[in-house]
Parts: structure tokens; C-alpha cells; sequence
């Protein structure tokens, strides 16, 4: 199949190569662009633990701090296997999502030794800090990326789902499907003969009023699960 991916650059990469593995050819459509934030080293003194929800908030994590000694909480495999690339040598994966997380944060660490820092995006919630903080955790957010969204689609992916050259597209988030919805709209596509394979339920509702050839949700929230929809 040929399958749309509209995971940001770096990340699209990844699950290109991954597709390629299983036969698919990916068409790369990221509608949503990193921007790390810059600054001095973060103060880790008093921080028992670093929460990750994504592989960019350990990227980030990585451009702020030459520390790998802390232990490192990842929401899921994607974002623990970023952080053993960067060097993390502590990682622990919650395998799911924030409610996950903040489940396993819970058995993992203590409230009394120390505060716990949570590298964020600025465009995101704060529903895991406060889960957190009604365990008795005392949460530092540091917002240390931002995400800016595209306003249509590559020409070339554009052109492939007006020629029904597209069988599959995925999305990660339900903000990566807000925007594809916006886009397709804009662009007024046909997506009769396309499969919606999303990460969540919540990434499904991000497509609503668009038209699939079918709409399929993961079993769980992780990139594994999402590939097994194919």
C-alpha cells in the first residue's frame, strides 16, 4: 500500500523505514514542525525524575541538559527508544498514554524525594501534572518546544489522493488530524478509497465529518498497535 504519514520530519522518517520494512511505500506529509525552544542548561538539583510524553520532549530535554543519570519516564516505546538514543541511561516506559504515565509514576517514584520535571510542549495540556499533583507529586513543567502547524498539504500528496494513488494514511495525534481535516476540506480531496488508521480514539474524533473507505483505531496507544491496523 501506499500510505500517508503525517508525522513532523524527523519522526515521519522513522516510521518510513518501518513501512518500507513491511512493504508499504510511505509518502511523507508532515503537517506539523517542531520548534525547540532555547536557553541555559536546566537546573536539575532538586528533580528525583524527568517525565517525557514524546520523543520531542526528549530531544529537547537533550539540547537543555548534557545530564543521562536521571531516571526517565516515557509515555510509550517511541519515546523511550528516543531516549536511550540520546543517551538516557534510566528509562522507563509506561508503554500507553498520560493516564499511563501517571499510573506508573505513582509505583515508580516517591513524592518526597524530590520534585518531578516534565519536558512539555507549550501547546499542551497540563492534565498529566495535574493528575500528578493529586498523588502528592510536586510537578515542574518546563515548556521547551513548541509545534507549528502547516496550512495545506505538499503538492505531491495532494496530487496522490486526487489520483486515488493513496490507500492508508496514519495519524499520531489528534491534533495531526485536526489539521489533515483542515487541509482535506481546504483542499476539497476525495478520501473514499482511503483507510484512517489512528493512534486513539481521540485522534479519530480529530477526523470527523471526513469520509474513509474505513476508520481504524489502534488497540493501544503506541506505534506497534497502529501498524497492526494495516
Amino acid at each position: 500500500m501506499r500510505i500517508l504519514v503525517t508525522r513532523p520530519a524527523e519522526d515521519g522518517a522513522d516510521i518510513a523505514r518501518r513501512l518500507g520494512d513491511l512493504g508499504h511505500d510511505a509518502l511523507l506529509a508532515p503537517l506539523l514542525q517542531v520548534r525547540f525552544s532555547d536557553g541555559e542548561a536546566l537546573a536539575l538539583d532538586d528533580v528525583q525524575a524527568l517525565l517525557a510524553t514524546s520523543a520531542n520532549g526528549v530531544r529537547a530535554l537533550s539540547r537543555r541538559t548534557e545530564r543521562r543519570d536521571l531516571p526517565l519516564f516515557a509515555v510509550g516505546p517511541q519515546t523511550a527508544a528516543a531516549a536511550a538514543k540520546a543517551g538516557f541511561l534510566r528509562v522507563r516506559n509506561a508503554d500507553g498514554d498520560a493516564v499511563a504515565l501517571a499510573e506508573a509514576v505513582s509505583q515508580w517514584a516517591d513524592p518526597g524525594a524530590g520534585s518531578l520535571l516534565h519536558a512539555a510542549g507549550a501547546d499542551g495540556g497540563g492534565w498529566l501534572a495535574g493528575a500528578l499533583t493529586a498523588k502528592g507529586f510536586t510537578v515542574r513543567r518546563e515548556n521547551l518546544y513548541r509545534v507549528d502547524t502547516a496550512t495545506t498539504l505538499p503538492d505531491e500528496a495532494i496530487r496522490a489522493l486526487h489520483q486515488g494513488q493513496v490507500q492508508a494514511a496514519l495519524f499520531f495525534s489528534p491534533r495531526s488530524a485536526q489539521v489533515f481535516a483542515a487541509c482535506a476540506r481546504r483542499a476539497e480531496l476525495s478520501l473514499a478509497q482511503v483507510i484512517a488508521v489512528c493512534i486513539s480514539a481521540n485522534t479519530a474524533r480529530g477526523l470527523d465529518g471526513l469520509s474513509f473507505a474505513d476508520l481504524r483505531i489502534a488497540a493501544a496507544p503506541n506505534q506497534a498497535a497502529l501498524l497492526a491496523c494495516l
